[in-house]
């Protein structure tokens, strides 16, 4: 199994490579790979929706998810639409699960990818959740990481910080995901 690769890791700059050859061999390994490292990483940490393959090497256009309705593996996936609605949210990253980053990304976006079955899928005006996960993971396949997208003042957050005041954090973003149980939680 490919582990997560740290932040800081130089190849993370890299512009991955589109997929030309679904059948290929290599191409089918790597992608269990990343559908392998998404399950341990969710395990192990208790959170993470996607995970791109530059996240563990693998240097070409595709996308591991944890997400219903999904296909578990995505290729050459492009933004053909984006909000002229903007939102800032706190971000996270499998290559350093310990911090956030507050970053602005696109209220909605509509995604075209192609499954490993070879099928075009276009997926339209996503929701909040899934655009700001989908141009998260679309960033790292062009080497763009949330430290490059942190925006207003004290953007990076230690996870244990995050935690022990998430209500606090909140209120700093447009978008929180589960905002009304975390305001509403007796605990």
């Amino acid at each position: 199994m490919n582990s997560i690769l740290p932040i800081g890791t130089p190849s993370l700059r890299d512009m991955a490579a589109p997929v030309t050859d679904l059948s290929d061999p290599a191409v089918i390994a790597e992608a269990a790979a990343l559908g392998d490292a998404l399950r341990a990483f969710r395990a192990e940490h208790g959170f993470g929706r996607a995970i791109a393959a530059p996240q563990i090497g693998i240097r070409k256009r595709m996308i591991g998810l944890a997400l219903p309705g999904w296909p578990e593996i995505i290729v050459n996936p492009e933004i053909v639409w984006q909000s002229d609605e903007r939102m800032t949210l706190w971000d996270d990253c499998m290559c350093f699960p310990d911090m956030l980053v507050r970053v602005e990304r696109f209220a909605s976006i509509s995604v075209r990818f192609t499954d490993l079955a070879g099928v075009v899928h276009l997926r339209e005006r996503l929701s909040r959740a899934n655009a700001e996960l989908l141009q998260h993971e679309i960033d790292h396949l062009d080497g763009t990481l949330s430290f490059d997208r942190a925006v207003g003042a004290n953007p990076f957050v230690h996870r244990s910080v995050f935690e022990a005041a998430r209500v606090d954090f909140a209120r700093k973003v447009d978008y929180f995901p589960n905002l009304h149980e975390i305001l509403h939680d007796p605990t």
